[in-house]
């Protein structure tokens, strides 16, 4: 692409540090055009009734490309963030501003692909290449000691051996300038209500009340490791259910691509290196690797890991129960720990990992309700969703997914007893238990 014009086709990578697409693009190109497309398919609805993506989901984006944006902007350049159909919108900008050559960073799941294939359809008819980069995972695909077809079937395989035979590379520094000459005008970011989406409510107890975007994100982990050292308890607290640093909470900004898990890895060794290392500031990277696996696992399992029968087409019944299903997700199953987390979701976009977990065998193992439909529900509601941690966490929990232990329950008393046992966090979001429970 050296002293090309290039269209830079930003995805789920919405930052400037350790941005190889953008990198490469900034230092070779003659130009550059930073775009992002909201697909449209996001505003569908479900067949159960909610749309793809949600309000919270949304917001959290639009914050993210709102932050973007400006730092585009201060290395001169523009963003242009468009509504529509990826392959069109492209075809049309490489014919208006004479674009020799486009980049991207590469995804593994059907959607994301699909746009890919039809991107590269309209561009073959003009001749104008397309080059993919791996750039969301701590280790690079390359680098894991693996085809990905011979992939490990569990997690702690993949983790043992990747840990002893593969290096984590070093992040690409965000470049001093995007050179910029083309004569169009940053556009505005759209708002909910460009889509009839009305602008969700502030909870004052959820969890996550953080902003979207790099500057926010890299200022959260300067506070959680440096200032404030919540790092060095994390694998005691991480199962915590009460307040906004009990984990990390870059899950949204992972998901995002706000920022790059080499960074977060880069900045944990250092606070081992200058201040302490312990399991906990371990543990932090243990999660990084988690979701390096889902993501080479969908690579691996291509569609299957939407299937309800999972990645190995086990045969189980499950039930398309809509009544039960919509009990649960508003939260009135009756089962206290269980609403009180749904409530959480439902009203704030957010849930915690031990809450996951729970709600997620309660739907799949007590109600034996499609976990497909619990995953469809989380895609739609949570800010940090993630497709290959989503539905691969789901299938592992449901029992079709990479899980070496097929009857994985989580008893709902006895995590009560272990993680809520004052009751606080079930009253925080129900009342007190002799109060009526209100939706």
């Amino acid at each position: 692409m050296k002293g090309k014009r290039v269209l830079c086709w930003f995805t789920d990578n919405l930052r400037l540090h350790d941005n190889e697409m953008l990198w490469q693009a900034a230092t070779k190109a003659s130009a550059v055009l930073p775009v992002y497309i909201i697909p449209e398919r996001w505003f569908r609805q479900h067949p159960l009734g909610f749309p793809k993506a949600g309000a919270f989901r949304l917001k959290f984006l639009l914050e993210s490309l709102t932050d973007l944006q400006e730092q585009v902007k201060a290395k001169q350049a523009n963003l242009l963030v468009l509504r529509g159909e990826p392959s069109e919108i492209i075809r049309s900008l490489v014919k208006e501003h004479n674009i020799q050559h486009v980049v991207a960073s590469t995804a593994v799941t059907a959607e994301e692909l699909q746009d890919f294939e039809r991107t590269e359809k309209e561009l073959k008819k003009v001749q104008v290449p397309i080059d993919y980069y791996w750039q969301n995972t701590l280790y690079q695909l390359n680098d894991i000691p693996w085809p990905i077809h011979r992939l490990p079937e569990n997690f702690t395989s993949f983790r043992k051996e990747a840990e002893q035979e593969a290096t984590v590379r070093q992040s690409f520094p965000v470049p001093d300038v995007i050179p910029f000459d083309f004569k169009i005008e940053t556009t505005p970011i759209p708002s909910l209500g460009d889509w009839d989406i009305p602008q969700p409510k502030n909870d004052i107890r959820t969890a996550y009340p953080f902003r979207g975007g790099e500057s926010a994100a890299i200022q959260h982990l300067q506070q959680y490791i440096w200032e404030d050292e919540r790092i060095t308890t994390y694998k005691e607290t991480r199962n915590e259910l009460i307040g906004t640093a009990y984990s990390s909470k870059v899950s949204a900004w992972l998901a995002v691509g706000s920022i790059s898990p080499r960074y977060v890895y880069e900045e944990v060794k250092k606070f081992e290196e200058k201040r302490i290392k312990n399991d906990s500031t371990y543990w932090l990277i243990f999660e990084l690797l988690w979701r390096d696996y889902f993501r080479f696992a969908a690579k691996k399992y291509g569609n299957a890991i939407f299937f309800k029968n999972g990645i190995h087409n086990k045969k189980y019944t499950w039930q398309n129960d809509i009544e039960k299903f919509e009990r649960w997700r508003l939260g009135k199953t009756g089962e206290r720990f269980i609403d009180a987390n749904m409530r959480e979701l439902l009203h704030t976009g957010f849930m915690s990992n031990r809450g996951r977990q729970n709600v997620a065998c309660y739907l799949a193992k007590d109600l034996k309700v499609n976990w497909t439909w619990g995953a469809a529900w989380f895609e739609s509601q949570l800010i940090d969703y993630d497709v290959c941690s989503n539905w691969l966490n789901w299938a592992y929990i449901a029992g079709v997914g990479n899980d070496p232990r097929e009857d994985r329950y989580f008893n709902t008393e006895s995590q009560v007893r272990k993680y809520d046992p004052k009751g606080l966090y079930m009253e925080r979001w129900l009342g007190p238990v002799n109060e009526t429970i209100k939706p």
